[in-house]
């Protein structure tokens, strides 16, 4: 294992801006920030709901429940091959309408129309109204009137994304900035093997997201899972990159040059890994595929130029993370909130195709170990929202290797801050 670099200066210096003092999670806990930050960032932030492979073909279809904006989405793509997205409701009577077996739940499938199931309205997949039932019976009424209500959506690098604002103030582009952007070549689109996973989660999406973008923790609460190296307990692990850009954080680590884990005591990880050659860190073999090769990896993923290079996890605000390995494979996380002390965060693992059944072991031991060190992670999640609440602390001291964290808090503040100050004219 390489050594890491020591930084040439203090993370934190490097963005004067957000100070070194304490830090309060009053916004983790307050029921009435929590209605603004619904307003000021949910409503009004580009948010990420899925990716294109979910809409193979044309007539695809999913639908997404947003809960934090009290709305249901309707992803499509229509028989042209365009996404849409549009608010899940009848344009009749407000009925919600794709669903399968119960209104609260998710659905997806394939159609040439969406039909209400209250009156029999249909829809096209491309949200205009084709048939209502009786129409001789409304009064000065035109079908083109009435498609369904669209939402604003853009795709990127096979992410798609929607801001629920009636006048987005950015687009997508603008709003991901030139870090973020960095991400652009990527092979997202050899990735097609997923393993998804949904958890509810006991606390604020902000506590949950915090423990992603940080690695101060990794040393003692995921101590059977790291590199020999790293497992210190009074050593500890510093980061040896950090970026931030706008509303938005990066966070890189070192790796290993070669396929070291093999020489891995087996008590120091789990025995599924040494069996199958997989683990936390992916496949010890990096797949085949030339546009996986680092060497052919666009610049922004490694910034720091880190050498070795392991991962780089990209926190794009409000609630949206991209992790990419040098492995050859990248994971997602989303915490979508659902009041002040839950949320539901979801997990996705995305892997070239297996071509045969040892390399599709492989991906599921990966994604199987690597969620468990998440649930690692949400096992805490209780507790810090319980000591939270009972406000014995309001403030609280952040290290250097917690400027991501720092700098989390600060956005979301501004964000509500400038929703106050502006109004619907906030920045979205």
């Amino acid at each position: 294992m390489a050594q890491l670099a020591t930084p040439p200066a203090k993370w934190t210096q490097r963005y004067p801006d957000l100070g070194t003092g304490l830090v309060s999670y009053e916004d983790s806990i307050s029921p009435e920030f929590y209605e603004l930050e619904r307003e000021a960032i949910f409503r009004r932030a580009w948010l990420n709901v899925g990716r294109v492979e979910q809409l193979p073909r044309k007539g695809s279809y999913f639908t997404k429940e947003l809960a934090v904006a009290k709305t249901s989405l309707l992803v499509t793509r229509d028989l042209a091959g365009e996404i849409h997205a549009f608010h899940n409701v009848c344009r009749h009577r407000g009925n919600k309408l794709v669903w399968d077996h119960t209104p609260r739940t998710e659905s997806s499938g394939v159609c040439r129309q969406f039909m209400c199931k209250y009156h029999g309205w249909r829809y096209g997949v491309d949200g205009a109204l084709k048939f209502v039932l009786q129409e001789e019976e409304f009064f000065d009424f035109d079908k083109a009137d009435f498609p369904l209500v669209s939402v604003h959506c853009e795709v990127w690098e096979g992410f798609v994304f929607v801001n629920l604002a009636e006048r987005p103030s950015q687009s997508l582009r603008d709003f991901l900035g030139p870090m973020v952007l960095g991400l652009e070549g990527y092979p997202f689109h050899l990735c097609g093997e997923r393993y998804a996973f949904k958890s509810e989660i006991s606390s604020n999406w902000k506590i949950f997201l915090d423990a992603f973008q940080e690695y101060y923790h990794a040393s003692v609460l995921h101590a059977q899972q790291q590199v020999p190296s790293l497992r210190s307990f009074e050593s500890g692990y510093k980061i040896p990159h950090f970026q931030i850009d706008g509303p938005h954080r990066l966070v890189s680590t070192g790796g290993w040059k070669g396929v070291p884990r093999h020489l891995t005591p087996p008590d120091q990880m789990y025995p599924i890994e040494h069996a199958t050659r997989s683990g936390l860190m992916g496949p010890w073999d990096r797949p085949d595929i030339p546009e996986l090769d680092p060497a052919n990896l666009p610049p922004g993923l490694n910034p720091g130029n880190l050498q070795p290079w392991s991962i780089s996890n990209f926190q794009i605000f409000p609630n949206f993370v991209i992790l990419v390995y040098e492995r050859g494979w990248y994971l997602t996380y989303q915490y979508w909130p659902t009041s002040v002390g839950t949320h539901d965060w979801e997990m996705s693992y995305y892997f070239p195709p297996a071509r045969t059944a040892s390399e599709r072991i492989r991906h599921e031991v990966t994604a199987v170990v690597s969620k468990e060190a998440a649930l690692q992670d949400a096992a805490t999640l209780d507790g810090t929202q319980m000591g939270l609440e009972s406000r014995a602390i309001d403030k609280f001291p952040l290290s250097d290797q917690e400027l991501t964290v720092r700098h989390h808090h600060k956005v979301v503040g501004d964000w509500v801050e400038a929703y106050l100050r502006d109004g619907k004219d906030a920045r979205a």
